[in-house]
C-alpha cells in the first residue's frame, strides 16, 4: 500500500438536459455552481458544490446512470500514478492522470493542493451529528 491518501471529488454524469439537473440538484438540495464550461445559459459542463458534474449531450444513449468518470483527489498524485500501475490500468487520451481501469470506468485523478486538503476532507465525520 502506497500510504497515499484520496477521496472521491466528484462524479461525472451525461445528461440529456442538463438544465434540468441543475434545477433539480440546486433546488432540492441546495448544490450551487462551483464552476460551468460555457455560460450559465448554455452550458456544456457544469460542476456544482457538493461533487457532481454534469456533461450535456442530449444525444447521448448509454447505460442508466450515464457515468462518465470518477474525479479523484489525491495527496500524492504521482504516488497514486505509481500505485495503479500495479493494477493493469491504461492511460487514457486526455493524460496521464487519467486511467481506464480494466472493467472500462475512466478515473481521473487530481493533485490536492495543498496536499493536508485531503486529510481535512477524510477527517470529516458524515454521520456525526452536527
Amino acid at each position: 500500500m502506497s500510504g497515499a491518501k484520496a477521496y472521491l471529488e466528484h462524479v461525472a454524469i451525461w445528461v440529456g438536459d442538463i438544465h434540468w439537473h441543475i434545477r433539480f440538484f440546486e433546488q432540492v438540495f441546495g448544490m450551487s455552481m462551483r464552476e460551468v464550461d460555457g455560460t450559465r445559459d448554455e452550458p456544456r459542463q457544469y460542476w456544482t458544490l457538493g461533487g457532481l458534474q454534469f456533461i450535456s449531450d442530449p444525444r447521448y444513449e448509454g447505460p442508466e446512470g450515464r457515468l462518465a468518470h470518477l474525479g479523484v483527489m489525491c495527496e500524492d498524485l504521482e504516488a497514486s500514478l505509481a500505485a495503479a500501475q500495479a493494477f493493469g490500468v491504461s492511460e487514457m487520451p486526455q493524460g496521464r492522470n487519467w486511467l481506464r481501469l480494466p472493467d472500462g470506468l475512466a478515473v481521473e485523478l487530481i493533485q490536492a493542493k495543498p496536499a493536508t486538503c485531503v486529510a481535512q476532507a477524510l477527517a470529516i465525520n458524515p454521520r456525526a451529528e452536527a
